[in-house]
């Protein structure tokens, strides 16, 4: 009869390999490395700054970082005040959307019924 140590190895010959193997991002931001991208959280904050580091999880670095103020009549209504904040590590689960800065355009909306 096989020891304990035994029977695992059988059952699982490669169980260094599936602990040492770790999740790959499915997004990959290694292009906007050094690049200005914008960044919209959970809860509906919004900042913008250089792409210095990141990790599986999303966690973010972002230098020269910039956040949208909210009108604060309108809490979903973006003003064109923004707050300096500098170099800032974003938590991964709060990051909802990651867009480069060059290219962006803002467009009006399509489905709400024009004036």
């Amino acid at each position: 009869m096989a020891s304990g140590g035994e029977k695992r190895e059988k059952n699982n010959p490669s169980g260094d390999q599936k602990e040492k193997k770790r999740k790959e991002s499915i997004l990959d931001l290694s292009k906007y490395l050094e690049k200005t991208i914008r960044v919209k959280f959970a809860g509906g904050r919004e900042a913008s700054g250089i792409l210095k580091g990141y990790d599986p999880l999303l966690n973010l670095v972002l230098d020269n970082t910039s956040e949208y103020l909210r009108d604060p009549d309108d809490p979903y209504k973006l003003t064109d005040d923004t707050r300096e904040l500098g170099l800032v590590v974003c938590r991964g689960t709060s990051v909802v959307l990651i867009c480069p800065m060059d290219g962006m355009e803002s467009i009006q909306n399509p489905f709400i019924a024009q004036d």
